[in-house]
């Protein structure tokens, strides 16, 4: 049996999740957003560091993720959106799940390691990718996946799909799947952007560090970062912890600059809704610092070169650094207006 879900629109765009959520939201709701609207409604923006430098066998040392790992329920909650996700324990059930799904005309929202997908070109795991199941060919074994890179769907053998889904790393995904329970848009998008801004000071502004298991978030997972990037340069997996970080920081789907730059349009969109919303300086804030992490990533891409060399690193953590004092002022005046 074959079976496609051909009017759903796709959209090319900077972030895996929110160009999903953005076709999502106007097949199920009849809701068109810009990306970066979505991002933001989705409280998307965030700081993850992960500190492994204690284990010589850990792929890279360091790293910081910029995004949240609920953007898209957040969404679906500050739109007043009954969008729910769950995991499934048994690859074989959790395809059968999705598959009934398609059959209800129903595109619905994957998550897996990247990797594993045979339509894309990626060197190194990479989980929690987003995108939008739209139809299978039981005898061909194939999957036709919405991705955020062309405006087509993408072919994909079943077996990719299964693996991606469920990888055999420490961080799979789990079959996770996303499912739009009702339709109905219950919130207005100024009462959505204000409780999506609070959402966002939220994680930004209360920092929460475990050292035992090396992670932290908040603006104190940026500082952290900016504090573990010169030791780098003495580690024997440098060279490799350039290789992930540099990319990571501003490309691997991110818009740039960390994710800044999806949220400063975000920003800028907000205050078009309701000046009274966002400071006039927050979108430039934002902006500047995109900008720096930008830098940083450009630090880091030469490190590769020379991973040993303790310069690069260095700059790389000033730049960070720079971008923690800056989010700081912006949160904190984000927070002043939306309480």
């Amino acid at each position: 049996m074959r079976k496609v879900i051909d009017d759903f629109r796709i959209h090319p765009g900077e972030h895996c999740g929110s160009a999903s959520m953005r076709g999502l939201l106007e097949y199920y709701c009849d809701l068109r957003l810009p990306e970066d609207a979505v991002f933001g409604l989705a409280a998307g923006v965030g700081s993850g560091f992960v500190d492994q430098r204690a284990n010589p066998e850990a792929p890279y040392a360091i790293a910081v993720f910029g995004r949240t790992a609920t953007l898209e329920v957040d969404l679906g909650r500050h739109l007043g959106i009954d969008y729910r996700e769950q995991t499934e324990d048994d690859d074989d059930h959790a395809w059968a799940v999705v598959r009934e799904e398609i059959l209800a005309d129903r595109p619905t929202m994957l998550a897996g390691d990247i990797f594993y997908l045979d339509y894309r070109d990626y060197k190194v795991n990479f989980p929690s990718h987003r995108f939008v199941l739209l139809g299978f060919d039981d005898e061909r074994e194939e999957v036709y996946i919405g991705d955020r890179i062309r405006d087509e769907f993408e072919t994909c053998s079943l077996a990719a799909v299964k693996i991606s889904r469920n990888a055999p790393t420490a961080m799979s995904d789990q079959n996770r799947w996303g499912r739009f329970h009702g339709t109905r848009v219950e919130n207005d998008l100024r009462n959505a952007a204000e409780a999506a801004l609070r959402t966002c000071c939220g994680h930004m502004l209360n920092d929460a560090v475990d050292d035992r298991m090396g992670f932290a978030t908040g603006i104190g997972a940026v500082q952290a970062y900016a504090d573990a990037l010169p030791s780098i340069a003495d580690l024997p997996n440098a060279a490799e912890t350039a290789s992930f970080n540099a990319p990571l920081l501003e490309k691997f789907g991110n818009g740039g600059g960390n994710f800044r730059r999806l949220y400063a349009g975000f920003l800028s969109w907000a205050r078009n809704l309701d000046e009274k919303l966002v400071p006039e300086s927050a979108p430039a804030l934002c902006t500047n610092a995109a900008d720096e992490w930008t830098a940083a990533s450009l630090d880091i891409l030469r490190a590769k070169d020379t991973p040993n060399d303790p310069a690069p690193w260095k700059d790389a953590a000033g730049h960070v650094a720079r971008a923690a004092e800056i989010e700081a002022t912006l949160f904190r005046r984000l927070a002043d207006t939306v309480g």
